[in-house]
């Protein structure tokens, strides 16, 4: 597989997981905290995925170097891998929202 691939799905993966995982362990925090474990959980899986983006792509700075830099220059493939590599982020992060929205659903 190439290291491209391999990246862009490890991106995916970490996003999904930060999602995931830190929802889930809102939720658990919040029954200990007596509140409503589902609006906790809800709530903290749309305000984690822009971090679980963050995350996937190894901070902010670096990636947005290496946009601006190759970019000026002409060099339009690292831009575009870069791009690809947010784009993959974002779906495993939305994934993983959706997930969490879905789990948590009003029963009717």
């Amino acid at each position: 597989m190439s290291p491209f691939m391999s990246k862009a799905i490890i991106d995916f993966a970490i996003a999904l997981g930060v999602v995931i995982g830190g929802s889930l362990l809102a939720g658990i925090a919040s029954v200990i905290a007596l509140q409503s474990p589902i609006d906790t959980m809800r709530q903290v899986s749309e305000h984690l995925k822009i971090w679980a983006i963050v995350a996937a792509v190894g901070g902010t700075i670096d990636p947005l170097r290496v946009i601006e830099t190759n970019f000026w220059v002409g060099n339009l493939y690292p831009v575009f891998k870069q791009l690809m590599f947010i784009l993959v982020s974002f779906l495993g992060a939305h994934m993983g929202t959706e997930l969490i929205q879905w789990i948590c659903r009003a029963r009717g």
